[in-house]
């Protein structure tokens, strides 16, 4: 048993296909908005169908607030390492310490070549690894006085001043499969980040064993060594094969690699957003109470967990958890405030649905629905202030008009339109260029399951449509003011109706909806 007792972690490898730029940055902004922890992107310079991995992270921090970025792996023959060291740590105190940083020895050589690299051999490639990072990690230190001395084979920096440091401790994890790179990876490095699709059965065992040995021989815990894991697959009602089957088959499985092979972060290779939802609703919960409770039971001094730090925050425990026993998602109050004396409706006329029964208890994987929609609407709210951010940047004259609708045109709650419910599969419309039946399932199936529901549903559905109006309302007070600079009042009071709209409806269905999801088994 090889369990390093480390946090569990879940995240998604998300294609940079340059083809559609927006859909690479909606999966990940998607993955943040239904809980996963991290959000990673291959990085390949020399393929033109994609866009650049460190241009596409940047974009990416500045679109979500929680989850952990990575390129999966840098690309290090052609990102010169004291030059990648001062990137990574701007965008890690950019992002406010979000940033990881997966590191490969390099292959595809000849596309390597023809961008201007040089060409290595294997074992060139792990003796350059090993200087980069004494490279990287010299310059991260602002500590030790002097500049950065490494005069090796590959890489000669001699000199350079130290800086600026990260925002936190960033972890090097490697991309490795051959002897020669685990050893280097127990020695050196903070994770090791292969892909199941690569390995041959075994190869996980023996790789943790070459780590290991290798990290205390290097004077080093072998759990001082995240193991992470590139995955992929496929949801379907029965089981066809690994990982090919529903989600309680998907986490058993997760469970064993975790619990057998130490595996501490899987890493779901989709760009699909319905795989996204279930490998975060579904999948994620059940393995963490899986693993849970197998450690609760068989927990020995050798591998009971330590506490380390989490790869990304934790959802507020006061507002969104998902443990089991009681219902303990608590809905977003409405605090009553109003920004505007116009109306759009009347709230004492909104339908209540059933009482929840309060005998009732709840697993982790229900609760995470409501928590889900909990941290979408989070993210609605952010952007709500970001629109308030953007007017008084246009009151005071630090950009134009024209600037902030387009900006406010890109928002997720702008894209969405309001023609379908907030948390369900509207989201696709930013990250798909096709719309299907499955769009239109959520509020059907809330119908279905529960009937009760009905004018609660029938009451959200049309609230969605007056949001849209009153967005549109925005636009039109923000093309008048590039007419009229007279007009701010006017688009202030549009900003103001929409802040009223958008913070009451948002409570009204969390209020209404976050027990019935976990309670349908809606996801």
């Amino acid at each position: 048993m090889s369990d390093y007792g480390h946090d569990l972690v879940f995240g998604s490898f998300v294609t940079p296909s340059a083809d559609n730029p927006g859909r690479a940055v909606g999966v990940a902004v998607l993955a943040e908005q239904v809980g996963l922890d991290l959000v990673t992107f291959q990085d390949h310079p020399y393929q033109p169908a994609f866009l650049d991995t460190w241009t596409l992270l940047s974009f990416v921090a500045a679109r979500t607030n929680r989850v952990h970025l990575a390129a999966n792996v840098t690309n290090l023959p052609l990102r010169p390492p004291a030059v990648l060291a001062r990137s990574v740590a701007s965008l890690d105190l950019l992002s406010g310490g979000r940033v990881n940083l997966g590191l490969g020895a390099g292959a595809f050589w000849d596309a390597i070549e023809a961008m201007g690299g040089r060409r290595l051999t294997p074992g060139q490639g792990v003796r350059a690894l090993e200087e980069a990072i004494e490279v990287v990690r010299q310059l991260w230190d602002v500590e030790t006085r002097g500049g950065v001395r490494v005069d090796g084979e590959f890489y000669r920096v001699v000199g350079a001043k130290r800086g600026p440091a990260p925002a936190h401790a960033v972890p090097i994890w490697l991309g490795a499969y051959k002897p020669r790179m685990l050893q280097l990876t127990g020695r050196r490095a903070d994770g090791w980040l292969p892909t199941l699709g690569y390995l041959q059965p075994g190869d996980l065992t023996k790789g943790n064993a070459i780590i290991d040995d290798a990290a205390q021989q290097a004077g080093r815990s072998p759990r001082d060594v995240r193991r992470l894991l590139n995955i992929a697959g496929e949801f379907s009602t029965v089981g066809r094969g690994p990982l090919n089957g529903p989600a309680e088959q998907w986490a058993e499985e997760l469970a064993e690699l975790a619990l057998e092979e130490g595996v501490g972060t899987f890493i779901l290779g989709s760009d699909d957003p319905d795989d996204l939802r279930r490998f975060a609703g579904e999948v994620a919960p059940a393995v963490r109470e899986l693993v849970a409770a197998e450690r609760d039971r068989g927990a020995t001094p050798e591998h009971t967990p330590e506490p380390e730090p989490v790869v990304a925050p934790p959802v507020r425990a006061s507002r969104a958890t998902a443990t089991g026993g009681a219902f303990a998602v608590v809905p977003t109050p409405d605090d009553g405030v109003r920004r505007s004396e116009q109306q759009v409706w009347d709230e004492s006329t909104r339908p209540t649905g059933p009482a929840p029964d309060p005998e009732r208890t709840y697993t982790p994987q229900e609760q995470a629905t409501g928590a889900h929609l909990v941290q979408i609407h989070d993210g609605l709210r952010a952007e709500l202030a970001q629109i308030h951010d953007l007017i008084e940047q246009v009151a005071a004259g630090e950009i134009d008009a024209g600037a902030a609708r387009s900006h406010i045109n890109t928002m997720t709650m702008r894209q969405n339109r309001w023609t379908l419910g907030v948390y369900c599969e509207s989201y696709c419309r930013i990250v798909t260029t096709h719309h299907t039946i499955e769009d239109q399932s959520f509020f059907p199936r809330l119908r279905a399951r529960d009937p009760r529901l009905g004018p609660v549903v029938d009451r959200l559905e049309q609230e969605h449509h007056v949001i849209h109006d009153v967005l549109e309302g925005v636009d039109r007070a923000l093309v008048a003011y590039v007419g009229s600079p007279d007009g701010l009042a006017e688009l202030r009071a549009a900003v103001d109706l929409l802040t009223d709209a958008l913070l009451s409806h948002l409570s009204y269905e969390e209020r209404e909806l976050v027990e019935p999801l976990a309670r349908l088994g809606i996801a």
